[in-house]
């Protein structure tokens, strides 16, 4: 019987990754924080936000599924360095100040967002041990919402001091040190770690996936989950700022303190996810996006600002909570060498949800008012939950 692997082999490869996720999270998220300062200047509705963020994760999509044959070429480290460039020339791109620039900056933080995650999943699977993928791969998610966290509390006062522009450009160059601050560590991250077997093709890696139920229902509620999770993320600056009369930094200060307070549950549910069946704890947590996301939608346009923010922290508690005890079940159901392949087209159906979720949650909240869109959530993640319930049952 082998042995696990000591902590101490682990806390390196926990690490980078979990920066990698930050640095392109912060990145992915620029966009909706400054979008109120850019839409100004662009002479465009700040809901265009969500057209914006599909772009980038209709990029994303099938970058994450072929992500595996990337890894399988150049490295898990260098798949993390190349998309940390792109990230880092889209940033660089937007600070031209024009729509098209924009646009094409937002298509560029696609191929940094799409192949980060079963690059990172691929290392990890591999440097640790099968009793704590739980925590680890929640450890490692936890750099999304922080990351979001950066972006929302770092770039109003960075955008005060140095215009949008400037904020944007600040942040390609950290992360072009990023990328100088990984390149030490390569070696070490990559040693003992096996490529992936060979992957098939785009199709045919969807088509391993949703060929085995548990893997099918779990790709399906994260592809809900998401669209849950990103149109709170992507929408929340815009959504106080005209539903209730933030201002942008108040805003972006409150965005990063539920991003804070959703990496702390994603903790305890990542932990939790090591000594109870996770399947169950994802229905239960759907159950809890649903109610957070129409209470968000309920509430009045001059109700406190206190009972805004108390509601808004609840829902950030639950809904960013999610995505590691999904990818710890992914990749603990994956088959032998093909963590990266079944994580990348977990993370391709999470992605599909960013591509579709903000444009209509967006349309939704042009057309009727935020508080239909916000129950059209709602709506989703219960059937989702539902769904994650009655199969967990059967498992």
């Amino acid at each position: 019987m082998s042995r696990a692997p000591p902590t101490t082999s682990f806390v390196l490869p926990v690490t980078a990754m979990l920066a990698v996720q930050v640095a392109v999270s912060a990145a992915v998220l620029s966009l909706s924080v400054t979008m109120p300062a850019v839409a100004r200047d662009l002479g465009i509705d700040p809901k265009t936000v969500g057209l914006f963020t599909a772009l980038t994760y209709a990029v994303a999509v099938p970058l994450a599924v072929v992500a595996a044959r990337l890894v399988r070429g150049v490295g898990a480290v260098r798949t993390c360095q190349l998309a940390l460039l792109f990230a880092a020339l889209g940033l660089a791109l937007n600070a031209a100040g024009a729509f098209l620039a924009t646009t094409i900056a937002a298509l560029l933080i696609g191929f940094a967002q799409g192949p980060g995650n079963p690059a990172a999943s691929h290392i990890l699977a591999q440097r640790v041990p099968r009793e704590r993928f739980g925590l680890v791969f929640s450890i490692k998610q936890t750099g999304v919402p922080l990351g979001f966290a950066l972006a929302g509390a770092a770039l109003p006062p960075t955008v005060a001091a140095l215009g949008w522009q400037g904020a944007s450009l600040a942040s390609a160059a950290l992360l072009v040190a990023a990328i100088v601050a990984l390149e030490p560590f390569r070696a070490s991250l990559e040693r003992g770690v096996a490529p992936p077997t060979p992957p098939p093709g785009l199709f045919a890696s969807v088509r391993i996936v949703l060929a085995d139920p548990a893997l099918r229902v779990l790709a399906w509620s994260s592809l809900v989950y998401v669209v849950a999770q990103h149109t709170f993320t992507f929408y929340l600056v815009v959504f106080l700022y005209e539903r209730h009369g933030f201002d942008l930094i108040s805003a972006g200060l409150l965005l990063g303190a539920a991003q804070i307070v959703g990496t702390l549950v994603r903790l305890a549910f990542g932990w939790a996810g090591d000594r109870v069946p996770r399947r169950s704890l994802l229905a239960w947590i759907g159950f809890a996006i649903a109610g957070a996301a129409l209470a968000t939608g309920l509430m009045p346009a001059d109700a406190p600002k206190s009972v805004v923010a108390a509601v808004v922290l609840a829902y950030g508690a639950v809904v960013i909570s999610w995505n590691g005890v999904s990818i710890a079940e992914f990749a603990h159901l994956a088959p032998p060498g093909q963590t990266a392949l079944a994580t990348g087209v977990q993370t391709a159906f999470a992605y599909s949800g960013a591509v579709i979720g903000p444009p209509l949650f967006g349309l939704l909240a042009a057309l009727t008012g935020y508080g239909a869109a916000f129950a059209a959530v709602a709506v989703a993640v219960l059937a989702a939950a539902i769904l994650q319930g009655r199969a967990s049952r059967r498992a």
